[in-house]
Parts: structure tokens; sequence; C-alpha cells
């Protein structure tokens, strides 16, 4: 690993790509709630409430979803010491990916409500999804043949932070095949992709972090 004085005066430090990430990510996030329209028929507005349940499932799963992308982003980008034009490129290809999940969901709600094209919305849904993971994993080699990783991290924190965004692509693939044949079955496949992604990655937070937290 390159010692900091290998490091490029000029180089460009990841703050500026964090924070704009960061208001991507908000944006999408706001952007879910406006699938949600109210109920055209206020004389039956409970009915028309409960009826809005599509709607509901997939904000929330979407909702969840980029939030649990957020979180990832900042495991990966926290440990970042700079980046170059390949690590912006990649990364605004990865929030063009994000900022189109909004609709992914207003499409899946609309089968799910119209009770048509259920399978379609499941595959175009899951395949935004995919494509999100699979840029983690072309981010993630780049930053680390690129050796633009804080060596704190360790080889076994790398090591393991590759393992998780790898199994994001055969997770959500086999939710993505699934859907393809039984649609509610493939969304319960990736929805059950959250809790499993929101726990903590062994070793992400460095070898100082670890060796601290060992007793004795």
């Amino acid at each position: 690993m390159p010692s900091e004085r290998d490091i490029p005066r000029l180089a460009r430090r990841p703050g500026r790509l964090a924070s704009f990430s960061d208001g991507v990510f908000a944006i999408a996030v706001t952007l879910l709630v406006l699938e949600i329209q109210p109920p055209k028929d206020f004389g039956h507005l409970v009915r028309g409430l409960g009826a809005l349940w599509p709607s509901y499932l997939a904000y929330t799963l979407s909702f969840l979803l980029i939030g649990q992308v957020w979180v990832n982003h900042h495991v990966m980008f926290d440990r970042v010491r700079h980046v170059g034009r390949a690590a912006l490129f990649l990364n605004t290809l990865l929030l063009m990916v994000i900022a189109f999940l909004p609709f992914s969901t207003s499409l899946l709600a609309g089968a799910l409500r119209a009770e048509q094209g259920l399978r379609t919305a499941v595959i175009v849904y899951g395949t935004t999804l995919w494509l999100a993971a699979a840029l983690f994993n072309v981010i993630w080699a780049h930053l680390r043949h690129a050796k633009l990783l804080d060596p704190s991290l360790g080889p076994a924190g790398v090591q393991a932070i590759g393992r998780r965004f790898a199994l994001a692509l055969l997770w959500i693939g086999g939710g993505i095949l699934v859907g393809a044949f039984a649609p509610i079955a493939g969304v319960t496949i990736i929805a059950l992709f959250l809790p499993a992604y929101y726990l903590p990655i062994r070793g992400e937070y460095g070898e100082d972090k670890e060796t601290t937290d060992q007793p004795g």
C-alpha cells in the first residue's frame, strides 16, 4: 500500500463525492412517496386508503433498500483516501441507477394494483437493484486494485466487504429468476435481502478497531 507521501498533491478527497451521493439518495427516497396518490372518493376514505396497500408495500421496500444502499455506500467510501476520474464516473453510474428506482417502484405498485404485468414489473424492479449491486462490485474492485483504500482497513476487511457485495449479485439475481415465474416469491426473496444487509460487516472498521475491541 502506498503511503500518504505517494498520494498526488491535487488528489480528490472523497468528501464531495459522498456529499453529492447523499443528496441523490435523499432525493430518491423523497420521490418514492409521490407515487402514493390520495383516494379520490373521500366518502369512502378508509376503504380507499386500504386499497393503496400496493403503494405502501412498494414504498416501504424501496425506501429501506435505498437506505441500505446508502449505508453500504458509506461503508465503501468511508475507507477511501482519495478518488480519481474513474471512481467519480462509476459512482455517477451508480447514482443514475438509484435515481431510476422511484420509477421501478411505481411500476411495481401499479402492477400489484392492476394484477397485470406483475412478472415484468418484478423483473424491471429486480434488475434495477441488480445493476446497483453490480456497480457496487465494480467500484469496490476499482478502489481495491487502484490501491485507493485506507491501509488500516486490512486485507481481511477488504475481502469481507467484497464478499458481502458479491453475495448481493447472487441474492438479487435469484429473486429476479424466481420472480420471472412466481412474482410474489421473487419480491419476497428480494425483501429478505434487507435484514441481512443492514447487519455490520466483520472487519469493516479496520484492523485497529478490531484489535481495540478484543478483550484483554
